[in-house]
C-alpha cells in the first residue's frame, strides 16, 4: 500500500508525463503521414524517436510506476519490466545519431545527399537501430544480472517470487560501464562533435556565399540557412535528452563507485526518473515552436481532424489557406534545345479555380522543383473531394543562373489539376 505522499505524487506525475507523450508523438507520426512536404530522410528518424517516445508513454512509465511498489514477481519477470525502458533509451540515443549524421551529410556534402540518403537505406537503419536497441537493453537478461539473493526470495511473497525493485535484478556495473559510458556518452559525444562541424560547415559556405553576390548564390544561402535552422532544432532536442537523462545515470555512478556513501533521498531519486521520462514529452514542442511545416500541420490537425471544423477553401473568390501559394522561384527551361536552370527574380500570378477537365498545353518549361498545396471543396452529400482544376496565369522576370546579365521574360498560363499535391508544370 503507498502511503507515502512521494509515492501518490510520483504516481501522478507519471500518470501525466505517460498521457502527454502518447497525445504529443501521436500528433507528431500523424503530421508527417498527413503533410507531403515533411516526409522527408529526417523525419523518418524522427517518426522513429516518436514511436520510442510513445512506447515509453504506453508501456516504460506503467512498468516504472508497477516497479516501484515492490510488487510480487518472478525474477526474470522484474528483469523484463527493469530493462525494458533501457531498449526505448536506447533506440532515441540512436535516433537522435542518425538524424544528427543525416543532417552533416546534407550540409557538407550536399551534392551527394540524394544518392548516398535514400528512403530504402534510411528504412534498413532504422529497422537496424532497434534491432541494437533490444540487444542492449536486454542483455541482462542474457545474464549479466544480480544473483537470486535469498533476503529478496524470503520476502512476504509467494514461494518462486521476489519484491520487485530494480536494484534487485540489475547490477550497476551493467548500467554504468556499458549502458552509460558505451551506449549514451559516446553517442552523445559523437552528436556533440557533429553538430559542432555542421555549424563550423555552414558558416563557412555561408562566408563563401556572401562574397559573390549573384542570384543563385542568394537563393544557396537562403537553403543554407534553413538547413542550419533545422539543425539548431535538432541540436536543441540532443541538448535535452543529455539535461533528462544524466542525473539519473550520475546517481548510478555514486551508486557503483561510492558504495559506502549515504543514500540519495527518495524524493532526488523520483525527481530523476521523472525528468528522464519527461524527455519523451518535449520533442513534440520543439518542433511546433521551432519548425513552422511541423506547427502548420499542428494546427490543421486539431482544428480540422479534433474539432470537426470545415476546412476553408479558395475557389472564385472565397477564402484558402495553404502551406505553398507561391509560384516556384526555381525553374528548368529548355532553351534553343537546352535545359537552362533559372532563378525567379520577380513574379506576379493571378489565379482562378473552375470546375474543368485539364487542357495539356506543349510547355518549354520542363520541370518546376517546388509543389503547391491545394485543397478542394467537400460534396454536402457524400464528403467526397470534387475535381477542381486551378488555372493561372503568370508572368516571370527570370534570370539565366548561368548568364546572370542576360534576362528572358516568359509569359505563360499554368494548368493545375484538383489532387492533393499539384506539380507545376510551366
Amino acid at each position: 500500500m503507498l502511503n507515502d505522499v512521494f509515492d501518490v505524487s510520483y504516481m501522478i506525475l507519471e500518470l501525466l508525463i505517460a498521457l502527454l507523450s502518447v497525445l504529443g508523438n501521436v500528433l507528431v507520426c500523424w503530421a508527417v503521414g498527413l503533410n507531403s512536404n515533411l516526409q522527408s530522410i529526417t523525419n523518418f528518424f524522427v517518426v522513429s524517436l516518436a514511436v520510442a517516445d510513445i512506447a515509453v508513454g504506453v508501456l516504460a512509465i506503467p512498468f516504472s510506476i508497477v516497479i516501484s511498489t515492490g510488487f510480487c514477481a518472478s525474477f526474470y519477470g522484474c528483469l523484463f519490466i527493469a530493462c525494458f525502458v533501457l531498449v526505448l533509451t536506447q533506440s532515441s540515443i540512436f535516433s537522435l545519431l542518425a538524424i544528427a549524421i543525416d543532417r552533416y551529410i546534407a550540409i557538407k556534402i550536399p551534392l551527394r545527399y540524394n544518392s548516398l540518403v535514400t528512403g530504402q537505406r534510411a528504412r534498413g537503419i532504422i529497422a537496424i537501430c532497434w534491432v541494437l536497441s533490444v540487444i542492449i537493453g536486454l542483455t541482462p537478461m542474457l545474464g549479466w544480472h544480480k544473483a537470486r539473493s535469498e533476503e529478496a526470495l524470503n520476502s512476504t511473497c509467494p514461494p518462486g517470487m521476489m519484491e520487485c525493485l530494480f536494484e534487485q535484478v540489475v547490477v550497476m556495473d551493467y548500467m554504468v560501464y556499458f549502458n552509460f559510458f558505451a551506449c549514451v556518452l559516446v553517442p552523445l559525444l559523437l552528436m556533440l562533435a557533429i553538430y559542432l562541424r555542421i555549424f563550423m560547415a555552414a558558416r563557412h559556405q555561408l562566408k563563401c556565399i556572401e562574397s559573390k553576390a549573384v542570384p543563385y548564390e542568394l537563393k544557396s544561402r537562403s537553403t543554407l540557412q534553413k538547413e542550419v535552422h533545422a539543425a539548431k532544432s535538432l541540436a536543441i532536442i540532443v541538448g535535452l535528452f543529455a539535461v533528462c537523462w544524466l542525473p539519473l545515470h550520475i546517481i548510478n555512478c555514486f551508486t557503483l563507485f561510492c558504495p559506502k556513501c549515504a543514500r540519495p533521498p527518495i524524493l532526488v531519486m523520483y525527481l530523476a526518473i521523472i525528468l528522464s521520462h519527461a524527455n519523451s514529452v518535449v520533442n513534440p514542442f520543439i518542433y511546433a515552436y521551432r519548425i513552422r511545416e511541423f506547427r502548420y500541420t499542428f494546427r490543421k490537425i486539431v482544428r480540422y481532424h479534433i474539432l470537426g471544423r470545415q476546412e476553408p477553401l479558395s475557389c472564385n473568390g472565397s477564402t484558402r489557406t495553404s502551406a505553398r501559394t507561391s509560384v516556384a522561384d526555381s525553374l528548368r527551361i529548355k532553351v534553343n534545345g537546352l535545359l537552362r536552370d533559372l532563378y525567379t527574380e520577380q513574379s506576379s500570378t493571378t489565379s482562378s479555380c473552375e470546375s474543368a477537365v485539364l487542357d495539356n498545353q506543349p510547355m518549354d518549361l520542363t520541370k518546376a522543383h517546388r509543389h503547391l498545396g491545394l485543397r478542394h471543396p467537400e460534396s454536402p452529400l457524400t464528403g467526397n473531394n470534387e475535381d477542381v482544376a486551378c488555372r493561372k496565369h503568370t508572368v516571370l522576370d527570370i534570370t539565366d543562373g548561368k548568364d546572370p546579365s542576360s534576362p528572358l521574360h516568359v509569359e505563360s498560363t499554368l494548368y493545375l489539376q484538383g489532387t492533393d499535391e499539384l506539380t507545376e508544370v510551366s
